[in-house]
């Protein structure tokens, strides 16, 4: 990774004026916020002599750092800063191009905390624009499909998924006049679609599309130039290969997921990017991860109401739960479940996936403890049944499953 010096001012010097900003992945979160900063300023100043073109670019740099680390100042920095360049508009394909930033504000504002509301604000900022230039019609056509993408994924019908696929087929197709990192992005959802409907309908075409994207993806992207996106890449491939190897009961395919896993978690630190690293940490499916990297992940993601640092937490309390357990300690069993209620009861209401986090922890602390002692467990089936039902509300597809996996271990009906 760069540092301070020669090599990073230069760095700086010759992609500030670039529209793709590829190269942010080889600098650290700090140093994504330090130059949001430092744009926003220079938009701010009297003597800018291009502040539209400022202010979006602080825009894109915010939404950036949001991205890594979570941050909901920096989500609201970047809707302020893109706000700023509406006020500077002069012609309608700029304002066209405020209305794609404003939506790639909302749709990353889902992916963080979910929230079908954020995707209804983004579609409406999509559908609402006339784009001029061709470039910009390549971008409201990129950003339509991946919303398209998300809402197919929320409601889970065969038809929607195929729509969606289809939009993000024709937005490839236009993508050469995009940035680099935009097309990426489009063939990182492209693959995710696939692997998602082509697990769950058997179909072998849906898995070989997904394949090549993310085949192609990680030949491209150099771990010297574009380690997040290779990073990204190789933890599709590898849940798609751990998923793939659970239907087949294939030893050496889930190695083969292990591998990738592996390899993605080699591409960067933590500090670099907190949430990419997360999402590395909590895909995995192979594997418990040990307890201390749970409690970093949990760490990282302390963000209210951030989808990942819910399914963090819910993740290290199912880890103590079952180390308590395994030992037959009620008593470590009785200071988790006071910590959770303590939460549960505060004053100040738990986020919604927080919310949803608890109550999957507090139903299997009732049913472990319930194992241990013979009572009857009170009220899991409802605890999960809710829990489910508000993950799925949001969009939190992995915490659903975790609900629901404890449902499935649960004998008779929930």
């Amino acid at each position: 990774m760069f540092e301070f010096g020669r090599d990073l001012r230069k760095l700086f010097e010759n992609a500030r004026e670039s529209e793709d900003l590829g190269w942010l992945e080889l600098v650290g979160a700090e140093l994504v916020q330090m130059e949001a900063r430092r744009e926003a300023v220079d938009a701010g100043r009297v003597s800018c002599a291009r502040p539209f073109d400022g202010w979006m670019r602080a825009s894109a740099l915010w939404r950036e750092h949001a991205r890594r680390t979570g941050s909901k100042a920096s989500l609201d920095h970047a809707a302020a800063a893109a706000s700023d360049a509406a006020r500077h508009t002069t012609c309608p394909d700029q304002t066209a191009a405020v209305a794609i930033e404003s939506g790639e504000i909302h749709l990353l504002r889902f992916d963080l905390f979910g929230g079908p509301a954020s995707l209804t604000a983004a579609l409406a900022d999509v559908q609402a624009l006339t784009a001029e230039r061709p470039t910009t019609r390549c971008a409201a056509a990129s950003l339509h499909a991946r919303l398209s993408a998300r809402r197919a994924r929320l409601c889970g019908e065969t038809r929607a998924l195929l729509d969606a696929a289809a939009l993000l087929d024709a937005a490839l197709h236009g993508a050469g006049r995009l940035p680099p990192a935009a097309g990426d992005e489009l063939r990182l959802e492209r693959a995710a679609l696939g692997l998602e409907a082509g697990v769950a309908r058997r179909d072998p075409r849906l898995l070989d599309q997904a394949g090549r994207d993310l085949r192609a993806l990680i030949e491209s992207a150099s771990p010297d130039q574009r380690p997040l996106t290779r990073a990204r890449a190789l933890a599709m491939a590898g849940a798609g290969m751990a998923a793939l190897a659970a239907l087949a009961k294939n030893e050496a395919a889930a190695l083969q997921g292990r591998a990738l896993f592996e390899a993605a978690a080699d591409q960067f630190t933590p500090d670099h990017s907190p949430l990419d690293w997360l999402a590395v940490l909590l895909a995995r499916t192979d594997e418990a991860p040990a307890l201390g990297s749970l409690r970093q992940a949990e760490a990282l993601g302390r963000q209210p109401g951030l989808l990942l640092g819910a399914l963090a937490r819910e993740r290290r309390l199912a880890a103590e739960t079952a180390l308590a357990e395994a030992v037959g300690d009620l008593n470590a069993l009785s200071a988790l479940e006071d910590t959770v209620r303590r939460r549960l009861t505060a004053a100040e209401p738990l986020q919604p996936l927080d919310w949803a986090a608890d109550q999957i922890a507090m139903a299997r602390i009732a049913l472990a403890r319930s194992r241990l002692t013979g009572a009857e467990p009170k009220a899991v089936g409802l605890m999960l049944t809710e829990a489910m039902e508000t993950a799925r509300e949001f969009g939190a597809a992995a915490l659903a499953g975790r609900a629901a996996s404890v449902v499935s271990a649960i004998s008779g009906p929930v």
